[in-house]
């Protein structure tokens, strides 16, 4: 069954227990799990990649079987689904399995997807697809959070917020956390104090570091991390980047192994490479494998999740995952 990504919140979420959300659109998929599923602080996540989730298939079947601990919600989320792993689905979803919820997520899934056509069926499956925001959209976003917290700016602040925030949803929430915290002793906020807060947005060290992380130039990653004292926002900040750079430069690789025209796939990508980046962003295409990109993505929520719960050894975890191809 289909339902509108803007209709999600009205799910009855005790009544299904399948969901698949697909989409380019991660920062909207994660707003959805974590609105939608993860309110209870709790609730037991447990994450797989969709081979994992094949390959144990039946170990995690008597995980979703199992009762969670202190009788929480259990959520299982599998990353980057195809059609390989529909038969496993079919098989789960004729099994009872409580109050587990299992998420499968997708950026991309074709009119002719096996498990896309099998979700939209079936009326005891929900598929959300979840497309680009557009501008409009950000800019609801950030009015619905200076409303709720009662932030006074003016519409040119606002507009720099976003650009800032390079059109990215999940950049975008990152930006407005910094206000947040900064609106705890003044509310109106202007320009100028914008762009103090989100200035490593477009930190010439922050774009340095990512496109020589990108381009495999280990030295000049080294240097620059030696010669910069990140503090634990501009390590979220750095690990936001080089998520929206990666899965431009994954998008750039599937679509050159179709046209086979490194040239015409950089010129149509969009929003558009600045000129000075091109050969940049040749020289990464060459230097990286689907697989490994795809792994390096995956790593980056975990990565995520370990600076929050340890701040004070961010740099040490954000330096780690950077040299460690």
């Amino acid at each position: 069954m289909i339902v509108k990504s803007y209709e999600a919140s009205k799910i009855d979420i005790f009544k299904y227990n399948f969901y698949l959300i697909y989409g380019k659109n991660e920062g909207l998929q994660k707003n959805i799990i974590n609105e939608c599923f993860l309110k209870n602080s709790k609730t037991q996540v447990i994450l797989y990649e969709e081979s994992e989730f094949i390959s144990k298939s039946e170990v995690i079947t008597e995980e979703m079987l199992s009762q969670s601990l202190f009788g929480s919600e259990k959520v299982i989320i599998v990353s980057r689904v195809s059609g390989k792993i529909l038969d496993k689905i079919q098989e789960i979803t004729n099994r009872n399995i409580g109050n587990t919820k299992v998420i499968l997520k997708s950026s991309s899934l074709d009119k002719k997807s096996k498990i896309r056509n099998f979700f939209e069926k079936e009326k005891e499956l929900i598929i959300i697809p979840v497309y680009e925001d557009k501008k409009r959209d950000l800019f609801e976003i950030v009015n619905k959070f200076l409303t709720e917290n009662k932030i006074k700016t003016s519409r040119e602040a606002i507009n720099l917020l976003i650009d800032r925030a390079s059109g990215d949803r999940e950049n975008l929430n990152t930006e407005l956390d910094k206000i947040l915290n900064y609106s705890v002793t003044n509310k109106l906020i202007d320009i100028k104090t914008i762009e103090k807060l989100t200035n490593l947005a477009t930190n010439y060290e922050v774009n340095e570091l990512v496109e020589n992380y990108l381009s495999k130039n280990t030295k000049n990653v080294s240097k620059i991390l030696n010669e910069n004292n990140y503090s634990n926002e501009d390590c979220m900040l750095i690990l936001r980047t080089i998520l929206v750079r990666s899965k431009r430069l994954l998008n750039i690789i599937e679509k050159n192994n179709i046209i086979k025209n490194i040239d015409e796939v950089i010129s149509s990508t969009r929003p558009p490479i600045f000129w000075k980046e091109k050969e940049n962003v040749k020289l990464q295409v060459n230097n990286w494998k689907i697989e490994d990109l795809k792994k390096k993505i995956y790593q980056i929520n975990e990565v995520e999740t370990l600076i929050k719960k340890n701040s004070q050894n961010s740099l040490n975890l954000i330096s780690d995952f950077i040299i460690n191809y």
